[in-house]
């Protein structure tokens, strides 16, 4: 039936993510087609699995659930992605949303409200937790609002060490717009240097997207 919701669960913790799936297999017009562990494995299996909405975590080894929100929505813009974390910093919300992910959930909430917020977000409409709508209001002026989803996700890379060109391998994209970005993201920030980048990402968050994070 076309009602039914195609969910993916991306998790890296395997009992996690059975236990998601065992509980939103008993909810009407929800089907799991899938649990991957990681952002590339989505990527890859993206075409195959045909999801509605994906449940990702943010923290994942190989890709993280940020940049593969972004890649999901640069392939399939009409894919609805719900952050499903342990993380209930301002700093992981608001940069999960300015991905382009259409809802946030902590991982302690019921069960019922991951099903809830599934339905939620399959209407168009943003869904957040209770801890996680009180945790974004305060932060809507910071400068990293001023970024795009893709230069969040180049700053992300920058920080970790990478050169413009192993960037540009990465994102599939040249060293030329990894420059230019890389201009415009220290434009914004107000930050001169490499070490500044770096510096910034740690102190807002940026950093624990990525699969070294717990």
């Amino acid at each position: 039936m076309t009602d039914t919701i195609r969910v993916l669960i991306v998790d890296d913790h395997p009992m996690v993510a059975q236990g998601i799936q065992s509980v939103l297999e008993d909810h009407d017009g929800i089907s799991v087609v899938g649990t991957l562990t990681n952002g590339r494995e989505v990527i890859d299996q993206l075409g195959t699995l045909d999801p509605d909405v994906i449940l990702m975590d943010l923290n994942m080894p190989e890709m993280g659930g940020l940049t593969a929100t972004e890649l999901v929505l640069e392939k399939r813009p009409g894919t609805r992605v719900l952050i499903l974390s342990m993380h209930d910093s301002p700093e992981y919300i608001s940069s999960a949303l300015s991905h382009g992910a259409m809802g946030y959930v902590l991982k302690d909430v019921p069960t019922d409200e991951i099903a809830a917020a599934i339905y939620t977000v399959m209407k168009g409409e943003r869904y957040l937790c209770t801890g996680a709508e009180g945790a974004i209001a305060p932060k809507r002026g910071d400068a990293a609002g001023a970024l795009t989803g893709r230069e969040q996700t180049i700053l992300l890379q920058l920080a970790q060490g990478l050169s413009n060109k192993e960037v540009a391998i990465a994102l599939d994209i040249s060293v030329r717009t990894v420059e230019t970005h890389r201009k415009n993201i220290k434009r914004k920030l107000g930050i001169s240097s490499t070490a500044g980048l770096t510096r910034y990402a740690l102190e807002h968050g940026v950093l624990q997207g990525t699969g070294n994070a717990l």
